[in-house]
């Protein structure tokens, strides 16, 4: 399981004065403030969010430390993480993606499918993408259906494949 979680990633300059286009991962978009300072992915740099505010289809960001447009625009498709300990704890039946990431897949029988190497939306639900040991990666719907059982402390999910089902 991962220690930091992706919860926010910096788009293109917003005008002049160093703001940036933000799209949060987040249940509620405002709440990437509450989670003190953004990391890179690799943990070289830190930001602290000096203004947030809504826009028609995303956030505008204002960061310490940047405050012209040349500054913003080298932050363009950075990913920004956060320690997991930040976070809130999920709700049941709610797991972070980053706890799902590493994790077995396996099939009723226990039987070893492959591992969970991402989780991907593209607008109608979470799809895990499995790869086996040999052969392409399958996506699988993030349903009750086709994965009825998340073990995290056992590291594994039970999937039913969709050749499986009835």
């Amino acid at each position: 399981m991962g220690n930091r979680v992706c919860v926010a990633q910096i788009g293109a300059p917003h005008g002049v004065r160093g703001e940036v286009r933000l799209w949060t991962f987040t249940e509620d978009p405002m709440a990437v403030v509450q989670y003190g300072p953004l990391e890179t992915e690799d943990g070289a740099r830190t930001f602290e969010i000096t203004s947030l505010r809504r826009a028609k289809d995303h956030l505008v960001m204002r960061l310490r430390g940047v405050d012209d447009r040349d500054a913003a625009e080298r932050l363009t498709n950075v990913k920004l993480f956060v320690p997991r300990e930040r976070l809130p704890a999920p709700e049941e039946d709610e797991f972070y993606h980053a706890d799902l990431i590493g994790l077995a897949a396996v099939d009723s029988d226990g039987n070893q499918l492959g591992k969970i190497t991402a989780v991907h939306n593209f607008g109608a639900g979470d799809l895990l993408e499995i790869q086996p040991p040999a052969g392409v990666a399958m996506l699988l719907p993030f349903t009750d259906a086709a994965v009825p059982t998340v073990d995290l402390k056992g590291g594994r999910v039970v999937v039913v494949p969709p050749d499986e089902k009835e």
